[in-house]
C-alpha cells in the first residue's frame, strides 16, 4: 500500500521535503513505520522521540495504518 506522510519541523529538514510517499506492507503499524523511516533516513535516529498523528489524532505504536490515512510525523518542538 502507499502511505502519504506530512513532515514538520526538523523531520522535514532531514527528509528534504514536507511530504513523503512510501510503499508499505498491508497492516503496517505505526511502530513499523517509525522503524522504516529511521532505516531509510538515519538522521532521524538523532531525534529522541517524535509523534505520529493519524487522521488528526495522535496514534499509538500498535495502530495499524491504512492506505488512505492522513499521517503526520511531528518532532518535538521547543518554544520560548
Amino acid at each position: 500500500m502507499k502511505l502519504k506522510i506530512a513532515l514538520f519541523g526538523i523531520a522535514k529538514e532531514i527528509v528534504g521535503s514536507s511530504q513523503l510517499e512510501l510503499e508499505a506492507p498491508e497492516r503496517q503499524s505505526v511502530a513499523d513505520l517509525i522503524a522504516q523511516l529511521r532505516a531509510q533516513y538515519p538522521a532521524l535516529n538523532a531525534l529522541t522521540s517524535f509523534a505520529v498523528a493519524v487522521n488528526s489524532e495522535y496514534a499509538p505504536e500498535d495502530y495499524c495504518l491504512r492506505e488512505n490515512d492522513e499521517i503526520a510525523l511531528i518532532p518535538p518542538v521547543s518554544g520560548g
